[in-house]
């Protein structure tokens, strides 16, 4: 306050102490006007600013009702809001930019410290009194411009980067007839000072849109390749608005692409392209907090560091007790971190989360000279948890099976070069565990861990080596990566050979699961070629009834099955079975797998009845011995439905499809990849039975889900999204089926290979749909390219080479070109006679489509008896009212009307078989 006379009384910036000013002091700080929107604001407001327009309108409503605001952050269990870089700043500067016409005046008041507070209000006083603020101290500025600020109202201050929330207490008790803004990485001390506005970070369609602005430039509209690079990208930035721009700005000044970045992430998040302050990067920003944390509390920055290499979230306090065993000193170290906003709570205060682009920088800030900071504690953590009391043997599963994402990201996380203390079989309860739960592909990194410290200590070739190689290359398999396991597969055969002999029981064992990834890949005749010799050596080392090669003999089996061999598949299989029976007895639950394989083989056959039969009997038995929710209970059951579909009993298949699903959902989990194929398989039986509204969801929700557990091109996700394109096409929807097909064509070429038997049928899908579609200039070409694929890869009688050698001459036949049509049909339905049998439903469908060519082609009288065969077969072996045999009883009906004098029938179109699951051989 002032007072008359020579001299005036005034209070400092910090209200610590009584300064003496001079009359004419007094007396300018009551005259001077601010000139119309002065301020100080530190930066424009021309940049990109996304995805806070909301955040702007409550601001502005806070302020105008309360006067004062401090932007801190919002409680909730994930998401860590404060921290530095969330671009808390950023929002009070676009506020104040926005609304700096309404103030009288703006300013701008670094507040880390009472000094800078001071010295930020002393500015004010020289930028309005300058004639005497030039000539006096800090103190008597700062005193003058808190008297120039109750003498004027309408002003805005903005407090940025507040450390101690009281620091402001003074100031919002002197001077009330303002707006106070403050910034504040502290999420504590404000309930005394100033109502709290909560800030997020950005959401993940504005984070996209930013980072794309920023690192393509404004007028560049991103491609579909792009937009999905930068989702990931804004992903691992976890959506924070500094590190978005900083990462925008390198990529646009540099050229880099958004996926070289995000490989590169850790190495430059230190990095200052052009535009951006280097003391602003987001390494720097995070090296002041910790600073100030270390001050406050050290033993928070060690739990901080151990966090970092853990998965981000749900991290229970329980797992970081034995670094802080104290309850109450590891709660004090937890609130320095949550003051900070280093990490965030759950709403019972009993899960942690950190940010992951904190944990990216904390983890390449370790020291040089000794293992990475918090490396050692994060594994002592862990350790403690598998291995309760330093026992040798693993903890209860009940103690650490919710925690297996952080042992997970723990072995994800191990740095180049770094020496670990754990033994190699540190990680094995875990990945037990994952294995039995049918989970090996979430076993990856603890089985790359595993193998790498196993060479380290073990050697190259040490049998314990070979085993973790080994069992790398099968979850890698499961996995989908099937080049990376058909490489370790080989590797590790030619190792086992040399150490463990040709004949040795896991040189076998690797041979037959290399054997088992070449089939995965369609390379079918090396795959057949090495299960033969597999088989052979298990015969002589193990004897003909020995598990290890009844299990050869199925293997094989399957493989003569997926290549159309059922000459020899059969009886191999049938084999199996009679000698399972002899040796186990015809219940066992071996006994009961090989006559499920069997039933599988006769379905393929198109022997219906028999493989319903057989379906059933197993279906009984595994219920029985089993129980009726155990997993290969399901599978036969879930077979059985396949079957029932095939043979057009969908009120049959559906129920049980359902039940399946139903019951994987609550054994396995609704995410497992068995429930998945369920929901896949019941979605497509719907889809079967013209029950589109309910197949078409199903299958979308699906997909979706396999994208979450298995990723964008794992072929079980390309299954379902041919299945999908399919369900399109059957409800006319061309404009989004084409689409579907193209892109799951070159997905599976770039992941499978061009002539992989999954691309064959993808190919000769998208070839149907240019079909049903009517554009043939399209379709025969590509029906053209797959039978000349399908013969050199698969054989010219393989089934998928009779499939697309039909559907190409149900094209010719459309496109009007009988003399191509009818001689394909016709080489068509005899090799399917000859491999599928007489009454097998694609021979009849080919018989079907010959009929209707000869019709086209005046041989009237050929095309109705073909058709009078057709109808009579199919109500045989399909029923009266499977959809196949009312198509040829039409057809039939069509052509002798024409016959005696009435219009020519219809055909039945090219056949587009949907690929879809099938219940694989294991060994």
């Amino acid at each position: 306050m002032a007072v008359g006379g020579d001299v005036g009384v005034a209070i400092t910036g910090d209200g610590t102490q009584v300064v003496m000013l001079p009359a004419e002091a007094v007396g300018w700080a009551k005259e001077a006007e601010a000139p119309p929107g002065a301020g100080n604001l530190p930066n424009s407001a021309s940049g990109v600013f996304v995805g806070r327009e909301s955040e702007l309108t409550e601001l502005r409503s806070l302020l105008a009702s309360e006067g004062e605001a401090a932007v801190t952050q919002m409680s909730g269990t994930r998401a860590i809001h404060g921290l530095g870089g969330i671009g808390k700043s950023t929002l009070a500067l676009h506020y104040a930019h926005t609304h700096r016409r309404t103030y009288t005046l703006v300013w701008w008041i670094n507040a880390a410290s009472t000094e800078q507070i001071i010295a930020s209000l002393a500015s004010l006083a020289t930028r309005l009194c300058p004639q005497w603020a030039t000539t006096t101290g800090v103190h008597e500025r700062a005193a003058w411009a808190i008297l120039w600020l109750q003498w004027h109202p309408g002003w805005l201050l903005v407090f940025d980067n507040v450390e101690r929330p009281d620091d402001l207490r003074h100031y919002l008790g002197t001077l009330p007839d303002g707006h106070h803004l403050a910034t504040s990485r502290t999420a504590t001390g404000w309930h005394a000072i100033a109502p709290t506005m909560s800030l997020g970070l950005l959401a993940p369609e504005a984070a996209v849109a930013l980072l794309c602005t920023l690192a393509l430039g404004e007028s560049h509209t991103p491609t579909p390749t792009q937009r999905q690079d930068a989702a990931a990208l804004a992903a691992d930035l976890g959506h924070l608005p500094l590190a978005l721009e900083q990462a925008g700005a390198y990529i646009f000044e540099t050229g880099t692409s958004l996926a070289g970045y995000r490989e590169m992430l850790s190495d430059v998040m230190d990095t200052a392209a052009g535009g951006i302050d280097p003391e602003r990067t987001i390494a720097r920003v995070w090296h002041h907090t910790l600073i100030a944390i270390k001050q406050r509390n050290p033993q928070a920055i060690t739990l901080l560091n151990a966090m970092a290499w853990l998965a981000p979230d749900d991290i229970p306090r329980s797992l970081l007790a034995p670094l802080c065993p104290d309850p109450r000193a590891l709660g004090e170290a937890l609130g320095a971190l949550h003051a900070y906003n280093m990490i965030s709570h759950s709403t019972d205060r009993q899960a942690l989360s950190v940010h992951r682009l904190v944990q990216t920088v904390l983890r390449n800030a370790g020291s040089q000279d000794g293992p990475p900071h918090g490396r050692r504690e994060a594994e002592h953590v862990v350790g403690h948890l598998l291995y309760a009391d330093g026992a040798d043997e693993a903890a209860p599963l009940e103690q650490w099976r919710q925690l297996i994402e952080h042992v997970i990201a723990l072995a994800s996380s191990t740095p180049a070069g770094y020496a670990t203390e754990q033994p190699p079989d540190f990680y094995q309860p875990v990945i037990a565990h994952l294995h039995e739960q049918c989970q090996d592909a979430r076993a990856i990194p603890l089985h790359e861990a595993t193998l790498a410290r196993c060479e380290e200590v073990l050697g190259d070739t040490d049998p314990y080596t070979l085993a973790s190689r080994g069992n790398l290359a099968c979850a890698y398999h499961v996995a989908g990566q099937l080049r990376r396991a058909i490489s370790l597969h080989e590797k590790t055969l030619t190792q086992r050979e040399q150490v463990l002999g040709e004949t040795h029981p896991s040189t076998l064992a690797n041979r037959n699961g290399l054997a088992y990834a070449y089939s995965a890949v369609g390379d079918w005749g090396r795959a057949i070629s090495l299960f033969e010799v597999t088989l052979s050596q298990r015969k002589e080392a193990l004897g003909a009834e020995h598990s290890s090669t009844l299990t050869s003999q199925n293997n094989l089996a399957y493989a003569y099955e997926s290549v159309g061999d059922l000459g020899r598949a059969i009886p191999l299989f049938e084999d199996s079975v009679a000698k399972h029976e002899k040796i186990l007895g015809y219940a066992h639950p071996q006994t009961l797998y090989s006559l499920n394989n069997l039933a599988h083989a006769y379905e393929s056959k198109g022997d219906l009845k028999r493989a319903i039969s057989l379906y059933e009997i197993t279906l009984a038995n595994r219920e029985r011995i089993l129980g009726a929710t155990h997993p290969h209970t399901l599978q036969t059951r879930n077979n059985l439905a396949h079957a029932y579909q095939g043979s057009g009993s969908f009120a049959q298949a559906i129920p049980l499809f359902e039940t399946t699903l139903a019951q994987r959902a609550q054994v396995l989990g609704d995410i497992h990849p068995d429930t998945l194929i369920s929901k896949n398989n019941l979605a497509f039986a719907y889809k079967e039975a013209g029950d589109y509204d309910r197949s078409i969801p199903l299958l979308e929700s699906t997909i979706t889900q396999w994208v979450q557990v298995l990723g964008e091109t794992h072929p079980d996700t390309l299954n379902g999204r041919n299945n999908l394109a399919t369900a399109y096409e059957s409800v006319g929807d061309m404009e989004r089926a084409i689409p579907l097909y193209e892109a799951t064509l070159a997905q599976r070429a770039e992941v499978l290979g061009d002539t992989h038997p999954d691309t064959l049928i993808s190919r000769n899908n998208l070839a149907s749909a240019y079909f049903e579609g009517g554009d043939l200039t399209r379709a025969i070409p590509l029906f053209e390219t797959v039978v000349a694929q399908s013969e050199q890869v698969l054989g010219n009688m393989h089934p998928y080479t009779l499939l697309s050698r039909s559907n190409l001459a149900s094209a010719y036949e459309s496109a009007g070109d009988l003399e191509r049509a009818v001689p394909l049909f016709e080489t068509a339905l005899v090799q399917r006679e000859q491999v599928l049998g007489e009454t097998h439903p694609h021979t009849l469908t080919t018989r079907n489509n010959l009929a209707s060519a000869y019709f086209k082609a005046g041989q009237r009288d050929r095309a109705t008896v073909l058709y009078e065969v057709t109808v009579a077969q199919c109500e045989q072996v399909l029923g009266n009212t499977h959809p196949d045999t009312l198509i040829s009883r039409s057809n039939l009906a069509h052509a002798r009307h024409a016959t005696q004098g009435g219009q020519q029938g219809g055909t039945v179109p090219p056949t587009s078989k949907a690929d879809r699951q099938r219940p694989h051989a294991t060994g």
